[in-house]
């Protein structure tokens, strides 16, 4: 970004939505690049194109700013998973669906998925009050409809939940690190397929 760049955004009023948004993509820019403790607010101010000043009309401090940036990122995966469920009632699509929005939401923003997976701010109550919430309300999207659709009862269903989202996201950022040699869609069906059917049933012993 150029400084006339930033002296022209300085110059600009956004609504407050756009505003926000504007410092939350510029905080995520400096947070990826530096961490949160070598984070600073000037800087961040710097990247956004406004003053610290309009920066801290917004957010109060760096920790406010973080939790905000988090709690957009787990809104965003919760909303990829709500949609994966609600894409077709086929519980056979649903599945590689449901796995899927974890493989994107993983491959579509490190830091986003980093932030939300591997806080190092974890000792933050409010940090991991958010963390939280990426499981607990996917598994609790995933529990209702596992519940209304195959007549399981609740416990049962939320237990098949958590492992669905255990497995996807673990499965997920392996796949990032270690992708080279696979493409996401064959990443999808082998952990769907395994979510799916189960280890006896979709891979049984060659020599069985």
């Amino acid at each position: 970004m150029t400084e006339m760049t930033r002296v022209q955004q300085r110059g600009v009023r956004l609504p407050r939505t756009e505003r926000r948004a504007q410092l939350l993509a510029a905080a995520q820019r400096v947070f990826a690049e530096n961490g949160y403790h070598a984070a600073a607010m000037d800087e961040i101010a710097e990247v956004a194109g406004v003053s610290k000043p309009v920066l801290y009309q917004h957010f109060p401090g760096k920790l406010d700013l973080y939790i905000a940036l988090l709690e957009s990122h787990v809104d965003e995966l919760v909303k990829r998973v709500q949609t994966a469920l609600d894409s077709t009632t086929e519980n056979r699509q649903r599945v590689p669906a449901t796995v899927g929005a974890f493989f994107d939401f993983v491959s579509n923003d490190a830091g986003a998925f980093r932030m939300v997976f591997e806080s190092d701010l974890r000792g933050e109550p409010a940090v991991q009050e958010a963390v939280d919430r990426a499981t607990s309300a996917s598994v609790d999207a995933i529990t209702e409809t596992i519940t209304a659709d195959a007549g399981l009862d609740e416990d049962k269903a939320r237990l098949l939940a958590v492992g669905l989202v255990g497995m996807s996201q673990v499965s997920a950022r392996f796949w990032l690190a270690h992708h080279q040699s696979m493409s996401r869609e064959e990443a999808v069906a082998l952990t769907a397929n395994l979510a799916w059917r189960g280890i006896g049933g979709g891979f049984p012993l060659k020599d069985a």
